[in-house]
């Protein structure tokens, strides 16, 4: 080794001076350049070591919240010399606590609180309606407009006199000096138009729609049923003018019993909330209520009095002129292949619900897609109504069968 070092200095000091020179200057960029090219490198690895400590300090972070133990929800009270009385939600149970100092001059009775696991109250919550009411706020109109819903002219001008002028024209109200209708009432048979009704007064009006089931208002817990009933009507107060609109309201509203299952008496305390929100000392503003029942003989008397629903408006099974007017809406967007005689099928539907009507158009229209055809004839929808009359017919044999 020391003779190749040897020879190759020798034969480098035999090498003119400015070659020497330039060898050294090329040695001399080649280290240059891979000092920079690892200086971008240590940059690099820098950088993508400084977002794995920014990753695991979150981690670190996420980590504690979820070991630290959860908060409770609870609602004041009262506020007393002995500390503060919580009430907390799901299992009702009543305690007095104390808050943080700072939070002490700021917590008045009904604000909502988040307490520890000792109830010790550490966060002051927005008093905001309950989000399941906020969820039942529509944000979109719906589709269906009076033209929609054929043989109840009737129906729809009382609709319209109860829910509509009220909303859009109050004043014309208290030049007569009268109250507007509370609420309304539409009951009859399953199928009829009720809730079609309430869908197109939504769209006439520009009120705030806020829809729901009786069942929704149905909860486990005591009192969790009355809290959404005062947040519902809270919502409506603030964004008045409103409609709400309560199908199957028999689920909350039928004849009192005495009970004495828990389940029994937290129905009932719901009811006496939508008693009070109707016709209770607090103001009810712009705010009209709608319901619909296919059951009226099981709803309560109280529910029934005026000042609560002051105007109960029947939809009955419709006429056979109704009937042929409900054919041609359902039928107006369809490809018939001929003239269809629809006096004629409504003579051959007696007793048939809206509804009905509506799956006889489908299954005609079925019936022809099944053949292979683009166009639908006078006969997809006798074979409609025959297959309607069977499923019904049958349908009836099997009730019979099961209570027999």
């Amino acid at each position: 080794m020391d003779a190749i070092d040897s020879v190759d200095s020798s034969s480098k000091d035999d090498l003119p001076l400015e070659q020497q020179l330039e060898t050294l200057i090329e040695r001399l960029q080649e280290t240059q350049d891979k000092n920079s090219e690892l200086q971008d490198k240590l940059l690099d690895i820098t950088a993508e070591n400084s977002k794995f400590l920014q990753k695991l300090e979150r981690l670190n972070h996420e980590n504690q919240q979820l070991r630290q133990p959860p908060l409770f929800i609870a609602t004041v009270q009262e506020i007393s010399k002995e500390g503060i009385i919580i009430r907390q939600h799901g299992n009702n149970q009543e305690a007095i606590t104390v808050s943080r100092p700072e939070l002490h001059d700021e917590i008045e009775p009904g604000s909502r609180v988040a307490v520890n696991s000792a109830l010790s109250i550490i966060h002051i919550l927005d008093g905001e309606t309950d989000l399941r009411a906020q969820a039942m706020q529509l944000d979109k109109c719906p589709t269906i407009t009076y033209d929609d819903i054929g043989g109840l002219d009737k129906q729809i001008q009382q609709i319209r006199e109860a829910v509509e002028i009220p909303l859009e024209n109050p004043e014309i109200f208290k030049m007569v000096g009268v109250e507007p209708p509370a609420g309304i009432l539409l009951h009859g048979p399953p199928g009829t138009g009720k809730t079609l009704l309430a869908k197109a007064v939504a769209n006439k009006t520009n009120a705030s729609f806020i829809k729901l089931a009786g069942s929704e208002l149905v909860h486990k817990f005591i009192g969790e049923g009355s809290r959404l009933v005062r947040d519902i009507f809270q919502l409506a107060l603030a964004n008045e003018p409103a409609i709400i609109f309560i199908d199957e309201v028999d689920a909350i509203a039928s004849h009192r019993i005495e009970s004495k299952t828990s389940g029994d008496a937290e129905v009932q305390r719901t009811m006496m909330q939508l008693l009070a929100s109707l016709d209770g000392f607090d103001d009810r503003g712009n705010v009209r209520l709608i319901a619909a029942t296919n059951r009226f003989d099981m709803l309560d008397e109280a529910i029934l009095r005026p000042g609560r629903f002051d105007r109960i408006i029947e939809i009955p099974f419709p006429t056979e002129e109704a009937r042929e007017k409900i054919f041609e809406i359902h039928t107006k967007n369809m490809n018939l292949a001929d003239i269809i005689d629809f006096k004629l099928l409504s003579e051959l539907t007696p007793g048939r619900s809206g509804a009905d009507i509506r799956a006889i158009c489908t299954e005609a229209g079925m019936t022809a897609i099944r053949e292979e055809r683009t166009e639908i004839s006078s006969d997809d929808f006798f074979t409609a109504i025959d297959l309607l009359i069977q499923d019904n017919s049958a349908s009836e044999d099997n009730i019979s069968k099961t209570f027999a």
